[in-house]
């Protein structure tokens, strides 16, 4: 690996999140490579439904600006699981907004903590396939709420050259377990011991597990702070080399 590459950094998020974090690496004096495995869009028809709702509850930031492009309510408290939700939350428009700062499990306990400060039951706008089960912890956790899909990830493959170009790199952020599932298909059948895997959580890196790829870190906090601090931490051997 050249000196040129050693400091490229492959961001795999969707748009327009992979832009904000191609701006924060710039910063670090990194090279960003922006080559999303995933894209976002609405789903047809999709129009939240607010009867009876008395707070939201966004599980990410993608959720909060499909949500935003479809209802101009803002009126409603604002439930999300870490800061940059939190951000595209306000971002949006919306003014109470409280942060969990950590999972869905996390989210669902202090939903549940905060539950007396609104009436009506939580609406989860998500996508068609939910990372975690939010509505089933604030079941177990006897807080009325639904979830309404409201747009799709779907996997984007890049050509064989960008792939090539990518697996340059010195380290690849992974921020959810969908693209982490989509980068260890395009990972099989290669080696890419010189690559790090930088997760935003142990739960996002999962399906990496088999790849064959060189040090997987994970984030302390779901955080992309946190995430791309990892960055500057140095690469151990790989005998002592992080697995999930």
């Amino acid at each position: 690996m050249t000196s040129q590459d050693r400091r490229l950094i492959w961001i795999t998020r969707a748009e327009p999140g992979a832009a904000a974090t191609a701006e924060r690496l710039r910063a670090m004096g990194c090279r960003p490579l922006v080559l999303p495995l995933l894209d976002v869009a609405p789903l047809a028809g999709a129009a939240p439904d607010l009867t009876g709702v008395g707070a939201l509850a966004f599980t990410s930031a993608n959720g909060v600006r499909v949500f935003a492009g479809l209802n101009p309510d803002r009126s409603l408290p604002v439930f999300v699981v870490g800061q940059a939700t939190a951000q595209a939350a306000r971002a949006a428009g919306f003014r109470q907004v409280y942060s969990a700062d950590g999972d869905v499990d996390a989210l669902a306990r202090g939903l549940a903590g905060r539950a007396g400060e609104f009436r009506g039951a939580v609406l989860h706008p998500a996508a068609a396939e939910p990372a975690g089960d939010l509505i089933g912890a604030l079941a177990a956790a006897d807080v009325p709420a639904r979830s309404q899909a409201i747009y799709e990830t779907r996997p984007l493959t890049p050509s064989r050259d960008e792939l090539e170009q990518a697996l340059k790199a010195e380290a690849v952020l992974v921020h959810s377990p969908r693209a982490a599932r989509q980068l260890a298909l395009l990972l099989r059948g290669r080696e890419a011991r010189h690559l790090r895997v930088l997760c935003l959580s142990r739960a996002v890196g999962r399906p990496l597990a088999r790849a064959k790829v060189g040090e997987r870190a994970f984030a302390p906090l779901p955080m992309e702070a946190a995430l791309l601090n990892l960055i500057e931490r140095p690469a151990p051997s790989a005998a002592a080399s992080v697995s999930p």
